[in-house]
């Protein structure tokens, strides 16, 4: 179940982050609202998964759900660059929280 509420905080942060960026830097109402309820609600369910799951894996997954998210959220919604080193560099996270979620004995 804690990975479960880890994945889902995961995709909150990605969300949170789009609402940032489309907030304009709080400048604008329903993004900025948007934002601080989505990270509210990741931050709780990390707190959460933080019961079972050790820091360091549940934090780094956390980020790293959210980095690769939003970078693939950029690529595809809002037109950023793709290229093969930040391609690359994406899989290198992935391929890093395999190998915490792996070693983590949960």
């Amino acid at each position: 179940m804690s990975w479960i509420l880890l994945l889902i905080a995961g995709l909150l942060e990605i969300a949170w982050a789009a609402g940032l960026k489309s907030s304009d830097g709080f400048t604008r109402l329903w993004p900025s609202v948007f934002t601080i309820i989505t990270a509210l609600g990741s931050f709780v369910l990390l707190a959460m998964a933080m019961r079972q799951l050790p820091l360091g894996t549940a934090y780094a997954v956390w980020t790293g759900i959210g980095a690769v998210g939003a970078f693939i959220f950029g690529i595809v919604m809002m037109g950023e660059a793709l290229t093969v080193a930040r391609v690359a560099s994406a899989a290198l996270i992935v391929v890093g929280l395999i190998g915490l979620k792996l070693s983590s004995g949960h």
